[in-house]
């Protein structure tokens, strides 16, 4: 970076869907970023741009509704993509205290849809049969469009501090599935997590891409305030939760009509 006097940086790398060696995951995610501040910081970089995640709150059922940037950090330690994205926000607090000469912006969206989303929970929704537990809550989404949108804006502005990136408004599972035009299954809890446990275990992915404490994302709130962005930049979203996900159903119909 130094050679080609890179003064800007965005670290958006990140194993997303997860991985049975829970050791090697964590070992990309976090050391991967130590890795990137370290270069960043050794190559007099002057702004840096990390995409985080709603998912650094963590899904409780006591999370409150919404959660802002002053919510703490509870990313559950069985999940670990959210226990990751918790741990790293600590290292980067711990960045920016040692290294005051770098601005730093660190962006937590919440789960981005849109025609380019293809993911666990994508393909899982695209089931003629969806299995869900019985009771869920609802879900936030943000285009995928109007996150590039806050990246290019925080980028321009070299803007500092941490910002939420969530649309507005919520859906429910059943009013997913239904919009995708599947059929949900609703299962008690006591009898979906040990089934999704022995099918993970088995590692039979056409039936699950997810441990069961991902399962916890579907049962609890993690639905994030977009305030203080938007009253620090004055950015509008084009998409709420809603257009979001039908922009995505509209790319799974016209992609299955051209196959």
């Amino acid at each position: 970076m130094a050679a080609h006097e890179i003064d800007t940086v965005i670290h958006a790398a990140y194993v997303l869907p997860p991985l049975h060696d829970t050791t090697l995951m964590e070992d990309i995610n976090v050391n991967g970023t130590r890795n990137v501040l370290a270069a960043s910081a050794q190559a007099g970089v002057r702004h840096l741009l990390y995409t985080s995640s709603t998912t650094a709150y963590g899904f409780h059922p006591d999370n409150p509704v919404p959660l802002t940037e002053e919510s703490p950090l509870r990313g559950n330690d069985d999940f670990t993509y959210a226990k990751n994205k918790k741990e790293i926000e600590s290292i980067i607090r711990e960045f920016i205290r040692g290294h005051p000469e770098i601005d730093v912006t660190v962006l937590r969206p919440c789960f981005v849809v849109g025609p380019g989303f293809d993911n666990p929970l994508s393909r899982y929704l695209r089931k003629r049969f969806v299995f869900l537990p019985r009771e869920t809550a609802p879900f936030q989404f943000v285009h995928e469009n109007d996150v590039m949108r806050v990246v290019h804006l925080c980028l321009k502005r070299k803007l500092p501090g941490v910002f939420n990136v969530g649309g507005a408004g919520t859906l429910t599972f059943p009013e997913m599935v239904r919009l995708m035009g599947n059929t949900p299954v609703r299962l008690p809890a006591w009898l979906l997590y040990p089934l999704n446990s022995l099918f993970w275990r088995l590692k039979i992915s056409a039936l699950t891409e997810f441990p069961s404490t991902a399962l916890n994302m579907v049962r609890y709130p993690w639905i994030a305030s977009s305030r203080r962005l938007m009253e620090a930049t004055g950015f509008v979203f084009n998409y709420d939760s809603l257009g979001a996900f039908e922009d995505f159903t509209r790319s799974v119909r016209e992609s299955d009509t051209m196959s």
